[in-house]
């Protein structure tokens, strides 16, 4: 999928550049694998805003997508490549062979008539699906189970792909896109693959109305606060009060490390690249 640069007909446009849509096949959603998306508006079940800046934008369906993948040794035919406005990746329409239809994500040169199939002794091709002990070391792969069953929880954004690149005592050692080496249970499958749509990261959305669309709101820069409404607030002039960086409810913005979860810290091996 290649790039669209927008003549400069107006502010906005001049450095707007879009993603061309030619490998789309399809326009409109499978009716059968879509429901209604409730805003939020970043608040929580008690109406508490817990994600800043989130509200309005264009109305969307959400499209069931299956991420367990786990209609085993029942091949399937790919009858479109189709735009998923809730996600970076694009996403590819599946028909197997018993009639049900299903959702994936459309990895890297998956294409309109290709067949794919999840199963222990399948081809290493994008979109097939393979346990861990199964995929050989180096072969890009995304949509990567934690646990057993659970369906894909890792590398499932545009462009994304991890690697295995050993195996111990029952665990793939998987690189993933962060630089992070985690241990992962052999038994787990993944998906063959780098996630589609790698230009996704070079649009330049051009103005703000763009970003007003995908329901982002306003943000307001802590310096130009009040002291009462952030810790960078007040002053004569500009500057921080010579404070770290920090964000509204005072948590340092940089470096400071708020990994909580000590229970999964084993399986670990190697730290993100910093």
């Amino acid at each position: 999928m290649g790039l669209a640069k927008q003549l400069p007909t107006s502010p906005g446009r001049r450095f707007q550049v879009n993603l061309e849509y030619s490998e789309l096949t399809r326009k409109g959603p499978e009716k059968g694998l879509v429901t209604i998306l409730r805003r939020k508006g970043g608040r929580n079940n008690q109406g508490v805003i817990t994600t800043d800046h989130r509200g309005g934008g264009n109305k969307r369906f959400y499209r069931i997508i299956d991420f367990r993948r786990d209609k085993r040794d029942i091949p399937g035919v790919v009858e479109a490549i189709e735009y998923d406005p809730n996600r970076s990746a694009n996403i590819a329409l599946i028909k197997y062979t018993d009639g049900e239809k299903r959702y994936i994500l459309a990895p890297h040169g998956l294409q309109k008539g290709n067949v794919v199939i999840v199963s222990e002794k399948a081809d290493i091709l994008p979109g097939n699906v393979l346990p861990l002990y199964a995929i050989p070391f180096g072969t890009p792969i995304h949509n990567i189970e934690l646990k057993i069953g659970a369906g894909g929880k890792l590398v499932r954004a545009a462009g994304a792909f991890a690697e295995v690149v050993g195996r111990e005592g029952g665990y793939a050692l998987v690189r993933l896109p962060s630089g992070e080496v985690r241990r992962i249970d052999e038994r787990c499958y993944a998906t063959i693959g780098q996630v589609g749509n790698l230009d996704h990261e070079n649009v330049s959305l051009g103005k703000a109305g763009r970003t007003r669309h995908r329901g982002r709101r306003p943000h307001v820069r802590g310096v130009a606060m009040n002291p009462v409404d952030h810790p960078h607030g007040g002053g004569e002039g500009r500057g921080k009060g010579g404070n770290h960086p920090r964000s509204p409810t005072g948590v340092p913005a940089k470096g400071y490390k708020t990994r909580k979860n000590k229970r999964t810290d084993a399986f670990i091996v190697k730290r993100r690249d910093s």
